[in-house]
């Protein structure tokens, strides 16, 4: 089976959606600037300031459909900072929107992944619960419990 074949299957199984590559910056304004030269993207949604999870995040939309979420740690005690001030995993991770967190979570245990955190609740997401996990390839999976949210975008990023 081809992998294509097999993500559909695990796409109808699980009912998971692509919706973002997550890429650790110093800061948003710099990494809306880098993406917009490098990759041409010119949409993007308003900044989201999550003290739970210790972000100022934004998405950005490339021209092919491809969204990247920036992430800049609040301060040194932010999950990413450490992604920052060393250079590794700096694109920090890949996430789905998911239905039934409580069910792919249990999938992921069980195929060996590994929960870096219990689920939190996003502002990005309205509150809705996001919870993250690393794989047996050092990989970082975040699943978010938002399975119909369409993230909202500007020609120009919006003031906040």
């Amino acid at each position: 089976m081809n992998n294509g074949a097999s993500l559909r299957i695990l796409q109808m199984r699980f009912r998971v959606q692509f919706d973002h590559l997550g890429l650790v910056v110093k800061s948003l304004a710099k990494g809306r600037k880098v993406l917009a030269e490098a990759l041409s993207l010119q949409a993007w949604t308003v900044e989201f300031r999550d003290e739970l999870n210790g972000v100022l995040l934004q998405f950005g939309r490339d021209p092919a459909g491809v969204i990247f979420e920036l992430l800049e740690p609040l301060d040194c005690k932010s999950p990413v900072y450490n992604a920052l001030t060393t250079g590794k995993g700096i694109l920090n991770h890949v996430a789905y929107r998911v239905a039934d967190l409580a069910m792919i979570a249990e999938h992921m245990r069980v195929a060996g992944c590994a929960p870096t955190s219990e689920p939190k609740p996003a502002v990005a997401y309205g509150g809705r619960n996001i919870q993250f996990f690393i794989t047996p390839l050092r990989m970082i999976i975040e699943l978010v419990e938002a399975p119909d949210h369409a993230h909202e975008f500007f020609p120009e990023p919006p003031e906040t």
